[in-house]
């Protein structure tokens, strides 16, 4: 899959992430990332990451890919929020 280079940040930083919880134990890892992404990620960022997660293959650690299931969902935004009348 090629990616803009928004999207391949994103992946790298969820990338980073992993890369550190696998230095904590293997029970904590999963939980330690979605933690750490529920916490610090704006909305915008985890809706641009579950786009990414259900199109397929962007390249997001296994550990990562694990914690989605655990990462909060953005409300998603009102019909014509923003527009013009």
């Amino acid at each position: 899959m090629s990616l803009d280079n928004t999207n391949g940040k994103l992946v790298r930083m969820a990338n980073q992430i992993a890369t550190f919880f696998k230095s904590q134990p293997e029970a904590e890892r999963v939980e330690g990332v979605a933690t750490h992404i529920n916490k610090f990620w704006e909305p915008r960022m985890r809706k641009a990451f579950f786009e990414l997660i259900e199109q397929g293959d962007a390249g997001f650690d296994p550990i990562v890919i694990s914690a989605a299931a655990i990462i909060k969902r953005p409300a998603p935004s009102p019909q014509g929020a923003g527009a013009a009348h």
